[in-house]
């Protein structure tokens, strides 16, 4: 009795061994392929606080000594000062995200839950939209927005958004909305609520985690665009922190690398914050609309 339960531990051993050694080689791959993915971001950080002539004269990650010179160099070292593209890009990135969240929302719960005529074929024309480059149609719009003269203002890059222009966005809110049992909708129009009242009290409130998914990407993408501005932005005084970072580059003469990963360094942050105080709601939107059908 002694022997055989002595043996049992010792039959288990090697698969507890292996399955240990599996962990650790799958942890190693793991911190091994962040650190490969990390490393630039690491690399940039590094860069900001170098002295200038040291930037690409050292192939350590560590600085050898720290200098927060392309720091004030970066933020007054332009005709403008760099907190004026850092307000130009949150003006564009707030209105645009807004505009993003209520133009596909309202556009969403009219594809979801409405009974219109050709509902079918204007949804899948708006899914066909999602494999349009976004350089087809540059010309016509640039075209239209000269002649009523919103080039070089920040009308271009964020009225469109009012008007449901993002198909995923749409498409991501009408798989949430049709989750979302009809029992609410036929309550509340028998209580006397109109389409309106019921996309304004019932849906929004109950889709808070897709509206947070579309916001979180709205502003990302917005913050990091750079063709967009750089097509319709001319003045400096209009210039988006993509453009700012840009004028730190001069192939004609001595460039600013280490204004350059100064404030590149600062235009991370407030991304990070964002998704840092949204993220739950990210993964719980992606999550739940996986699984509506």
């Amino acid at each position: 009795m002694t022997s055989s339960a002595a043996a049992i531990p010792a039959i288990h051993q090697p698969a507890e061994r292996r399955a240990l050694w599996r962990s650790i080689l799958i942890h190693a791959l793991l911190i091994g392929a962040s650190i490969l993915m990390l490393y630039p971001l690491l690399w940039m950080l590094s860069g900001s606080v170098r002295p200038q002539d040291e930037i690409f004269g050292s192939s350590s990650l560590l600085p050898s000594s720290i200098s927060f010179d392309g720091f004030v160099r970066g933020w007054s070292g332009l005709q403008v000062s760099f907190g004026k593209f850092f307000l130009n890009s949150l003006i564009i990135a707030v209105l645009a995200t807004i505009g993003n969240v209520v133009g596909c929302s309202i556009t969403a719960f009219a594809f979801a839950r409405l009974d219109f005529r050709g509902r079918n074929f204007w949804f899948a024309l708006m899914l066909g939209t999602l494999m349009l480059p976004y350089h087809v149609t540059l010309i016509p719009q640039y075209i239209l927005f000269l002649q009523i003269g919103w080039v070089n203002t920040f009308l271009p890059l964020i009225v469109p958004k009012y008007l449901a222009t993002d198909a995923f966005f749409i498409f991501l809110m009408v798989q949430f909305f049709r989750g979302i049992p009809r029992e609410l909708d036929e309550a509340a129009m028998m209580d006397g609520c109109s389409p309106w009242r019921i996309y304004w009290k019932i849906m929004l409130p109950l889709s808070l985690p897709v509206l947070a998914t579309a916001a979180i990407f709205s502003f990302i993408w917005t913050w990091d665009d750079f063709f967009g501005p750089l097509i319709y932005l001319n003045d400096i005084n209009t210039y988006t922190i993509q453009l700012g970072l840009r004028s730190f580059v001069d192939s004609t003469g001595q460039s600013d690398w280490s204004g350059l990963f100064a404030m590149s360094t600062l235009s991370l942050i407030p991304v990070f914050l964002f998704f840092l105080f949204f993220q739950r709601l990210l993964i719980e939107g992606i999550a739940t609309t996986g699984l509506k059908r």
